[in-house]
């Protein structure tokens, strides 16, 4: 049977986001986005901030509370989104650990699992910013089948309604892609507006 190549997945859906951040001027980042309440460059903090919390939980840090704070943006953004990136895409090749991830869970999270939802989060938000930018996204086949599992399996209902919550409620299956599947389970609106 074959085996899905999550790290490579991972590190592809966070490079291809990578990508469509360095299209991102300092005049876009006050752009609405698909996430309620954020523009362009709250998203773009938390998009980092992430990065950095992932790598420190790959490396046995994940329970300090200022590794996941959003930053203000540096004045080169798309750098610093880079490089925290690049630090998430070495810690999980570097580290075989599985990470504490305080806002899913008090405990320890198995490193796959784990490794799994920083491709969903990279996946998504990498569609969020090319939403917000106006331009296409696009990811590789398997990539997109490494991550729809995954977000079928985030649990729908009440707590997504709620302040702070990670996903909007999902929406009807348009039919589309893949991605435009893995979107509406997390609660992204892919049908155009006219």
């Amino acid at each position: 049977m074959h085996t899905i190549d999550l790290l490579s997945c991972d590190e592809r859906a966070v490079r291809a986001s990578v990508t469509v951040v360095g299209r991102i001027s300092r005049s876009d980042l006050s752009r609405p986005t698909p996430c309620a309440e954020w523009d362009l460059a709250a998203l773009l903090a938390h998009m980092t901030a992430q990065h950095r919390g992932f790598a420190a939980a790959a490396a046995g840090h994940g329970d300090d509370p200022g590794v996941w704070e959003p930053r203000p943006l540096a004045d080169d953004h798309a750098r610093a989104y880079a490089e925290a990136a690049e630090a998430a895409i070495d810690a999980f090749a570097a580290n075989d650990l599985d990470l504490l991830l305080p806002e899913i869970a008090a405990t320890p999270i198995p490193r796959r699992l784990a490794i799994g939802f920083h491709l969903v989060d990279n996946v998504v938000h990498g569609w969020d910013v090319a939403s917000a930018l106006g331009v296409g996204y696009a990811l590789p086949d398997d990539v997109l089948a490494a991550a729809l599992p995954i977000a079928e399996a985030v649990p729908d209902g009440p707590s997504r309604l709620g302040p702070g919550a990670a996903f909007a409620p999902r929406l009807p299956d348009p039919g589309g892609s893949p991605l435009d599947r893995i979107l509406t389970l997390l609660g992204r609106d892919v049908v155009p507006r006219r």
